[in-house]
């Protein structure tokens, strides 16, 4: 007779679950800890997620599965396959370099921010976002984008005082519960159809639902992607990003920039490729126009901005999240139309891990910038040159890498990866509407390049640049330069090994 317990892979667990323990220990030592002390809640937040992405060394050899069902090892509930260690590494070393970030800003908040608390969520959040991409099950999935989300909220709007963040927060609160609902309406339009919540078992049972079911079967798709779609910012779940992120924290913002947008992207991955291949031909179409759609509406969103308008350079890089959105979906919806899903998803893959470096960059360098210039216009970044050649030169770069530039190959390479992803698949109406609004994004970017190296207003002003920045942006910058002088290991690392 068959064991009833399951077993539990102690080690495959360990990422998500060691940012979850550390976070418990912050929460409970800031009971204990005066005033004068907080900051060393930061740093040992910040040694948590470094050894939570440490934890991904021993894993990366092998395949390893937890939570499976009794006498069936291809219905489990959590599986530490490649694409789960690769967007675990995205996740934990996006929350790694906001931490980073963010023990520099909760300094300069001058006590407006509770530490204890911001610890606490940021690392819930990040274990959240770290168990989603090994989620193989629809009940997992949901309890892991709402364990990544409810947090989130929260640290959008912990300024004390501030009503702009608040509102922000009400913001994304209410637009995102409402997502969730529809979602859960959809997974339970999939169970009802299959009976069962196994992205694998979904697989196989959905290609045999009564003709009666199956209109149910693919309202139930439709509405499962709406919950992942919002997480992705994709056009029209896009509206709350450009007054989230102005209204959130700086780090904050970088963090849902990079890492809200990998939960998204692996749930999305997760319930289409995995769970739902036969319907290709509903999510296929309906994943190629949301991408059009949002890649369009983002790019001329951040097109529009106005270099004299308060908080505009964090506008400019919300706008221009949602266009690489865009560009991000299309991969996704090349799946549903190509042979090989597997390379396809793997472009997607290596988008994000791009976009992630070269953002944070860009928003640590934002952070930078307002540490002398609060509004953060993008005006207030002219001759920045003058003042900080290394800076100017660093941000010129992280802007040159989102636009596909040389000398930010890396950009360029990504680029180039997710556009033979839409050809591939015969989606040649995609790969155009992708130039042109490359073209757009180059206008924009090279826009604010240029005015890095132009001649000052005034009298250019020095500043220090704390420990905890220079190390984010050091590390970006070494990232990015060592892609773009080698992109090939960046797709390398990223073949998903979900098939």
């Amino acid at each position: 007779m068959s064991s009833l317990v399951q077993s539990v892979d102690w080690l495959a667990i360990a990422p998500p679950t060691l940012a979850a323990v550390v976070g418990l220990v912050v929460l409970v030592a800031d009971l204990f800890i005066g005033e004068e002390k907080k900051a060393v809640l930061g740093w040992v937040s910040v040694a948590g997620l470094a050894a939570s992405v440490l934890m991904l060394l021993p894993l990366r050899d092998g395949d390893r599965a937890t939570f499976c069902l009794t006498g069936d090892v291809h219905a489990c509930s959590y599986t530490a396959d490649r694409f789960t260690l690769v967007i675990q590494f995205l996740v934990l070393g996006g929350a790694l370099l906001a931490a980073l970030l963010s023990v520099t800003a909760l300094k300069d908040a001058n006590k407006d921010l509770p530490e204890g608390e911001f610890w606490f969520l940021l690392l819930s959040s990040a274990a959240g976002a770290a168990l989603l991409p090994a989620s193989r099950d629809l009940a997992t999935l949901i309890v892991a984008l709402e364990v990544a989300s409810l947090p989130a909220f929260a640290l959008v709007g912990i300024k004390r005082g501030d009503k702009k963040s608040s509102e922000a927060a009400l913001k994304f609160f209410l637009s995102s519960v409402t997502a969730t609902a529809v979602s859960l309406m959809g997974v339970s339009f999939v169970y009802a159809t299959t009976g069962s919540l196994y992205l694998t078992q979904i697989a196989d049972r959905i290609q045999h639902v009564d003709g009666q079911f199956h209109t149910l079967a693919q309202a139930g798709v439709v509405l499962t992607l709406v919950g992942f779609a919002f997480k992705t910012a994709a056009v029209p779940f896009h509206f709350w990003v450009p007054d989230t992120y102005v209204g959130a924290p700086l780090p904050v913002a970088a963090y849902l920039s990079v890492v809200g947008k990998a939960v998204g992207f692996s749930g999305l991955i997760l319930v289409t490729v995995v769970a739902l291949p036969s319907y290709g031909d509903v999510w296929g179409p309906a994943l190629a126009a949301l991408a059009a759609l949002t890649m369009t509406v983002g790019n001329v969103g951040a097109l529009r901005q106005q270099a004299t308008r308060a908080y505009s350079a964090v506008r400019l890089l919300a706008w221009s999240s949602v266009g690489q959105a865009g560009y991000l979906l299309v991969p996704i919806a090349s799946a549903g139309y190509s042979k090989d899903a597997e390379k396809a998803i793997g472009s997607t893959v290596a988008y994000a891990l791009m976009y992630a470096v070269v953002n944070l960059g860009a928003f640590a360098m934002a952070a930078l910038v307002a540490r002398t210039s609060p509004l953060n216009r993008i005006s207030d970044y002219r001759g920045l040159y003058a003042r900080s050649p290394l800076s100017a030169l660093i941000l010129g770069f992280f802007l040159l890498c989102l636009a596909g530039l040389p000398p930010g190959i890396i950009g360029l390479f990504a680029k180039v990866t997710v556009f033979a992803a839409a050809v591939d698949a015969g989606l040649g109406w995609l790969a155009v509407v992708m130039a042109v609004n490359v073209v757009i994004a180059l206008f924009y970017y090279l826009q604010w390049t240029t005015l890095l190296f132009r001649a000052p207003d005034g009298e250019p002003e020095k500043h220090r640049v704390p420990a905890p920045l220079t190390a984010a942006i050091a590390l970006t910058a070494v990232l990015g330069i060592v892609l773009s002088g080698a992109p090939q290991l960046v797709l390398r690392f990223s073949a998903t090994g979900l098939f």
